[in-house]
């Protein structure tokens, strides 16, 4: 029996800057959506580096001038039961792409995708925005929030009509 729920994980490498960001941006879209009780949102990282720390400041910061909230995240890595808990698993780039398809059981690894394939952006990765200036985190917000309108769709058109 499939769960009433969808679950959506959002994965980058440290889970400070890309992957929160594009889970506070998905949270915020499926509760103006009115979704909230349909569909859930996490987000990790396949490295071990930062787990239990807040966002980086500047992802919050260019979060915050939108509306977005990050504040009470805290990073976490990836772990086994994800591949069995989450309906899609979605990497911001090739490399991360990669590190949960070698992490999951077979059986599972349909689950992953990239997370820019909900956009019509013609960009295939989030880039990292961490060694970078302020302008990195404006554009991760807006490529993630194009593929979370995208992503919202998808899940409405496909997921939520089958539950």
């Amino acid at each position: 029996m499939q769960s009433p729920q969808v679950k959506v994980l959002m994965v980058c490498l440290g889970n400070i800057c890309r992957s929160p960001t594009a889970h506070a941006v998905f949270v915020q879209r499926v509760e103006e959506a009115g979704l909230s009780k349909r569909i859930a949102v996490d987000s990790a990282g396949t490295g071990d580096w930062h787990i239990g720390h807040k966002p980086d400041t500047r992802a919050r910061a260019a979060g915050a001038k939108r509306g977005y909230d990050l504040d009470s995240l805290r990073a976490r890595q990836v772990c086994a039961e994800d591949f069995n808990e989450f309906d899609y698993i979605l990497a911001m780039d090739e490399n991360n792409l990669r590190d949960l398809q070698r992490l999951s059981p077979p059986d599972q690894r349909h689950k992953i995708r990239l997370f820019l394939e909900f956009t019509d952006q013609n960009v295939s990765a989030v880039p990292d925005p961490y060694y970078g200036g302020p302008e990195g985190f404006e554009q991760v917000l807006d490529l993630v929030e194009s593929a979370c309108d995208g992503l919202l769709a998808h899940i409405a058109d496909t997921e939520l009509r089958a539950r």
